[in-house]
């Protein structure tokens, strides 16, 4: 095609269906947002092509970088079908830095990816508003982002989320649970709900029902699209005390049964008592409404709890106080026991023993 018969044509690339002024209005509007997160260290503002961050080498011997990646899943179906992006953008923070921070990491800086058919600016920018929310929450700059708008991959209206976090732990603070010994204790923290995983079969069970009929003091669509609870600042608190943090797992897809192994050396499993905690009543719902066993609920969902530590026993009364007087609710829900992770001390013995 000859240039002549291009300019002809009249095309342009927003007859072929994407608006530069649309992104060009979006990066002024979440400007103060942005703005909120801002933390020592960054150099820049947003909107070049790369984000600028001085590491605090000063306040480090040995420095070790610790990233992570992840997105919302379907729990962005949801998003889109009541109209409620306000949140999604604090779950896809909160995925990112809780993984990191089981290592010990202070998260610095955070990027996203933001992908749609047709850029709707005030919808992008509730959910960038959101993702600000996370980055304040989690202590984390908002360091820059990428709108995509792909006309043809998607359907009108829905958009598509990805985040990346850059955090930051002296090398001799790793916690990487090569200290655990059978006789330590495990403590759970609370979760705030489904957090962002099991959605495809959350979507599944509520498909059957109204969505926007009350479900306590919410309805079940807002009980549903709470998003996931940041344990940065105050795990990084209690990091900071004198007691010995063993290990950290991330409850997330897979749940109980799957995350809390992967923190534990080979030779110990968990033994946990799911009678030690209250878990919220949407847990109970989903397994009544969708017929869900027990052991499936606890290999897909956090079941009430969003995050485990384990530290020596002697230790387990402090370290719930503390992480309490932080706002969070943790309680003692078992303790490490000697055996194989990987195939059992018996065949029939697994990485979790839950009792109830």
């Amino acid at each position: 095609m000859t240039t002549e018969s291009i300019q002809s044509s009249g095309l342009t690339y927003a007859s072929a269906g994407v608006d530069i002024e649309a992104g060009n209005a979006l990066v002024e509007k979440i400007k103060p947002s942005v703005a909120r997160t801002h933390r020592t260290g960054i150099l820049g503002a947003i909107g070049g092509f790369g984000g600028l961050f001085e590491l605090p080498v000063d306040q480090y011997r040995q420095p070790v970088m610790v990233s992570g990646t992840d997105g919302v899943g379907t729990k962005l179906r949801l998003a889109i079908d009541l109209d409620m992006p306000d949140t999604v953008g604090i779950d896809l923070v909160a995925m990112c830095v809780n993984d990191i921070l089981v290592c010990g990491a202070e998260p610095l800086w955070f990027l996203d990816y933001f992908a749609t058919s047709k850029l709707d600016v005030n919808q992008a920018a509730r959910v960038v508003e959101g993702i600000a929310e996370g980055c304040v929450q989690s202590g984390a700059a908002l360091l820059g982002g990428e709108t995509a708008e792909m006309p043809g991959m998607y359907h009108q209206g829905d958009y598509d989320l990805a985040g990346f976090a850059v955090g930051i732990v002296e090398k001799d603070q790793i916690i990487d649970g090569t200290s655990v010994t059978p006789g330590d204790a495990i403590i759970g923290v609370a979760s705030s709900g489904p957090h962002s995983n099991g959605y495809s079969l959350i979507r599944k069970v509520a498909e059957q029902h109204d969505i926007n009929a009350p479900f306590g003091d919410l309805t079940l669509g807002q009980t549903l699209m709470l998003p996931t609870r940041i344990y940065v600042k105050s795990v990084l608190s209690l990091l900071k005390g004198s007691t010995p943090i063993k290990a950290m797992a991330h409850i997330t897809g897979g749940g109980i049964t799957e995350n809390v192994p992967r923190s534990l050396p080979n030779n110990t499993v968990a033994r946990i008592n799911l009678d030690s905690w209250k878990a919220p009543p949407v847990f109970d719902w989903l397994a009544e409404q969708g017929g869900i066993a027990a052991d499936e609920m606890l290999r897909t969902f956090n079941c009430g709890i969003g995050f485990t530590l384990v530290v020596d026993a002697s230790d387990a009364d402090t370290v719930i106080k503390q992480l309490n007087a932080t706002g969070e609710t943790a309680s003692l829900i078992g303790n490490i026991e000697a055996g194989d992770k990987e195939s059992g001390s018996q065949p029939s013995t697994p990485a979790v023993v839950a009792y109830a």
